[in-house]
């Protein structure tokens, strides 16, 4: 059964004071719930509904209500509610007369009206707000024509570049590189490099700097072996190798270091 409109019992609150003459009128919460027209809510939701089958539901301005300060104060379903019972400007906002010590519903409750309302109802939602906030000038129609998201926060699948990661990532570049273009290398260090590398995670993520430093030392080793076998390789391989390697080394380099070591024993 759809929810029911919410009678006034006045019946054992004479002493009670209301929440209207306990709370301050100019308190954002206050202005916010007299711009919203509740009734809408009423008139859309109670669609979803059978009129005579079942308990009444929950009142619809409860749901509405509740759903709002969840995003508004960033909470869960359950902080939301808990907070309801110690907030007087949060029970005024949904509706409510006099001051509850009682939770209104049950915090699973909100999921099951999200996903009887859809995604279509909660956008919904969000047009009641906007209508709200230019009602209360305080939005303008030209500030919705084009929206400026902004992702900075957005989480991203994006990897730290580490010394290591950085490291074999370009000894695996320079192995492709050797395999496209025929070149043999004395060893490619795959199953090493693997290994360092699940130690040298294993080491920072222990604390243990001084491990990881020393098996981040040897990663590095390995890699200089491939840069200098790659390197004696192109001192014979033809032009459009060497370019495809992108300055790795024409052997120059070793070449010198080979003469500079031959002078020394002579």
């Amino acid at each position: 059964m759809g929810p029911e409109e919410k009678e006034e019992d006045l019946s054992g609150e004479l002493f009670r004071n209301r929440l209207d003459n306990m709370i301050d009128q100019r308190h954002e919460l206050v202005r916010l719930s007299a711009l919203i027209d509740w009734s809408v809510f009423e008139r859309q939701w109670g669609q979803l509904f059978e009129n005579k089958v079942g308990a009444p539901a929950i009142a619809t301005r409860l749901i509405a209500g509740l759903h709002y300060l969840k995003h508004v104060y960033k909470l869960s379903d359950e902080d939301v509610v808990a907070r309801w019972v110690e907030n007087p400007y949060h029970q005024y906002f949904c509706g409510e007369t006099y001051f509850q010590h009682e939770v209104p519903i049950h915090p699973s409750s909100l999921s099951r009206w999200r996903k009887r309302m859809g995604e279509e109802g909660c956008e919904w939602m969000l047009t009641v707000t906007i209508d709200a906030a230019k009602q209360a000038t305080a939005l303008k129609s030209e500030s919705i024509k084009r929206v400026s998201i902004d992702t900075t926060v957005q989480e991203k699948a994006v990897a730290y570049p580490t010394d290591s990661k950085l490291l074999n990532a370009i000894r695996k570049r320079l192995v492709k590189l050797c395999q496209q273009h025929g070149l043999s290398l004395r060893q490619n260090y795959n199953r090493v490099a693997k290994r360092l590398l699940r130690k040298i995670g294993g080491y920072a993520h222990a604390k243990q700097y001084k491990r990881m430093r020393r098996e981040l030392k040897k990663l590095k080793t390995r890699v200089g072996r491939v840069v200098r076998d790659i390197e004696r390789q192109l001192m014979h391989a033809p032009d459009e190798v060497r370019e495809a390697f992108n300055g790795v080394g024409d052997g120059k380099a070793i070449a010198e270091a080979e003469t500079n070591r031959q002078e020394q024993y002579l």
